[in-house]
């Protein structure tokens, strides 16, 4: 059976499923997969480099906002 995020087991009833990638140097970009549904990665050009950073309600798992924090640049 497929399991949200690609995740090897199903998360218990009233929890959310998620999945963070990190990417590997500027070869393959990281990517944030919560509840089924990708909320950063190089497909939707939404990454960068440092923190990427995913803002989501805790109790209905909308999308607030998205952000990438520079560590690199100061």
């Amino acid at each position: 059976p497929r399991h949200k995020c690609g995740n090897q087991k199903s998360c218990p009833q009233n929890y959310f499923a998620f999945k963070i990638i990190s990417g590997a140097a500027n070869v393959v970009g990281p990517s944030i997969c919560f509840n089924d549904m990708i909320f950063m990665s190089s497909v939707k050009n939404n990454i960068g480099r440092g923190l990427n950073i995913a803002l989501v309600n805790g109790s209905n798992g909308q999308l607030l906002k998205t952000d990438t924090f520079d560590m690199y640049s100061g």
